[in-house]
């Protein structure tokens, strides 16, 4: 399965590279990880953008899941080649910028679909199985809360 994870909610400013998340961003990317841990989702490795906001996204979205985060320069925004990147990588969570992710999403499934900032896809062999918003994947997340202290 390739996951594909829309770095959440930053602040503005410059250096583009140096934009961190808001409050609002680092809720989004927790939510994504406890989603994940809540569906029961299997994933080898989490490769990142080195911008600041989309490493902080999968540090927080990886840290329930116990996965390992590398950052990855091919992730920086541009267009690259997906099936080189991930080659042997197993079950990959990728984090990173539109319009390339939305771009991506497109070329391997098809589908017309923009990608929300914290939205996440997941394709398996060019299907698209699931496309999360940020309020879907809270929702996910707050479930498991509610059943672990209800």
């Amino acid at each position: 399965m390739l996951w594909l994870l829309r770095h959440a909610e930053a602040a503005d400013g410059a250096p583009d590279e140096e934009r961190a998340l808001t409050e609002r961003g680092m809720r989004q990317a927790e939510a994504v990880g406890q989603a994940l841990l809540r569906l029961g989702e299997h994933i080898d490795i989490c490769l990142s953008s080195p911008k600041l906001r989309a490493l902080q996204t999968a540090e927080r979205a990886c840290e329930p899941l116990g996965i390992e985060v590398r950052g990855e320069p091919a992730l920086n925004g541009e267009p690259f080649d997906v099936h080189e990147l991930i080659a042997g990588l197993g079950d990959v969570l990728l984090v990173g910028h539109d319009p390339s992710f939305s771009l991506l999403l497109h070329d391997l499934t098809g589908a017309q679909a923009r990608m929300k900032k914290g939205g996440l896809a997941a394709i398996s062999k060019g299907e698209l199985v699931a496309l999360l918003r940020p309020a879907e994947l809270a929702a996910i997340a707050a479930a498991d809360a509610a059943a672990t202290t209800g």
